[in-house]
């Protein structure tokens, strides 16, 4: 929504959640990505959604899936994931969301896997990844969306493959 503009720009503003992205976005950046966003629901009917509390309809952040365009080790994907505003870090609504989301991944979708993947020091997002019941890969790979020698390069891949019969993963 529009109002929600404002506080995506400043949620992408904010230092300590962009930590592990290559940069902080400015009004104008912010706002084409929720453009983005906004295009590729309406064009597959599904995508990072904002996210908002319940209880009052706040805009806490954004989390769903997405189709990495860069070529990755699990090429081609469905990626789900979420960027929360601090206030509501450790409150449990990032593994909320994102289960929504990989549940919908597998029933609406048919997909057989979804995968998350962050910086190799994204702690935080990765105890969301292992609370969805993601398992991660042994080897990291180099983002081919940074620069070789770049910090931020290197990454951690989670997958998580639909369930079968009785909840077991499908082999």
């Amino acid at each position: 929504r529009a109002e929600d503009l404002a506080p995506f720009a400043t949620l992408n503003a904010d230092p300590e959640v962009m930590r592990h992205f290559p940069t902080t976005l400015d009004r104008a950046a912010s706002d084409a990505l929720a453009q983005r966003c906004n295009d590729l629901i309406a064009a597959q009917g599904w995508g990072f959604w904002a996210a908002a509390l319940r209880a009052n309809g706040a805009f806490i952040g954004f989390i769903g899936l997405h189709r990495p365009a860069a070529h990755l080790p699990c090429s081609p994907c469905i990626e789900v994931g979420w960027r929360l505003a601090r206030p509501y870090w450790g409150s449990g609504l990032a593994t909320e969301g994102a289960r929504t989301a990989v549940d919908f991944a597998f029933g609406t979708l048919a997909a057989d896997e979804v995968v998350a993947f962050t910086t190799l020091d994204n702690h935080r997002s990765e105890a969301v990844m292992q609370r969805l019941g993601m398992r991660r890969d042994a080897t990291p790979f180099a983002h081919p969306d940074l620069p070789d020698g770049h910090p931020l390069q290197m990454h951690v891949l989670y997958r998580l493959r639909r369930p079968g019969p009785r909840g077991r993963e499908r082999l």
